[in-house]
């Protein structure tokens, strides 16, 4: 590992190419964790927003007109807007009308939520209101005919959504979907702009002690084209692991 670490030290002395976190401890800790918090960001907005896009889709099919108007105005603001505006309203709008707590160990008083929490709930919504709609263009897809089949054995309407049309209604819709979720995982680098300590703030720190910005841009890069790349063949590999042939993706 010394040897590694000594070859990196050789290169910027003579080519310029300064690659700190591959020979300083402390640089290599520090995007480490910013990786690792990117990755966990990243994973836990996938997992939120899908549940907001499958929650909304199935209010979108209620019989209350009211409840419809509400997932339709979610949609039209979290579409609508930038998210890094909505980043921004949540941390500094909302964040500061909520309540202070007092901190355990310190006593002193904290926000109800910290930057990262605000950065998962914004992304999540903003992934959300456009997964209720590739929610529901699947769902769309499900032919009436199947429907009306698992009412006729008795099913319920909860019933029906999940065991009869959303895992058809997946099936469809899934190209769409994972089209999103990369994105999102591409995005999460905005929570950078209300100091989450991120694999682009981790990035920054760095180029800002040793003026190394090229090749920490390059670094950061590389990184997301890998993380987007692997997250796009796992879900190529669940489209064709949940292929039925003549529906959906498999027609």
């Amino acid at each position: 590992m010394e040897a590694f670490a000594d070859w990196f030290r050789w290169l910027y002395e003579v080519t310029g190419i300064n690659l700190t976190y591959f020979y300083d401890p402390f640089d290599r800790a520090r995007m480490l964790r910013g990786l690792l918090l990117t990755l966990w960001m990243a994973g836990v907005t996938i997992a939120l927003s899908i549940v907001v896009g499958l929650i909304g889709a199935w209010l979108q099919g209620s019989r209350f007109r009211w409840l419809r108007l509400a997932v339709d105005g979610f949609i039209s603001l979290f579409r609508n807007t930038p998210p890094l505006v909505q980043i921004y309203f949540f941390y500094f709008g909302l964040g500061y009308m909520l309540p202070r707590v007092p901190d355990v160990s310190s006593g002193q008083l904290e926000p109800l939520l910290s930057n990262v929490q605000w950065a998962i709930v914004s992304l999540s919504l903003f992934a959300g209101a456009f997964n209720i709609e590739i929610f529901r263009s699947g769902i769309e897809a499900v032919s009436r005919s199947t429907v009306e089949a698992a009412e006729s054995l008795g099913f319920s309407r909860w019933q029906t959504y999940r065991d009869v049309v959303l895992p058809l209604a997946i099936r469809t819709c899934l190209p769409a979907l994972s089209n999103n979720l990369v994105n999102l995982i591409k995005t999460t680098n905005l929570a950078y702009a209300i100091a989450v300590p991120e694999l682009m703030y981790a990035a920054k720190q760095i180029w800002a002690d040793t003026t190394n910005v090229p090749e920490m841009m390059i670094t950061v890069l590389v990184i997301y084209v890998a993380i987007a790349t692997l997250f796009a063949w796992g879900m190529t590999r669940l489209e064709r692991w949940l292929k039925v042939p003549g529906f959906g993706t498999g027609a």
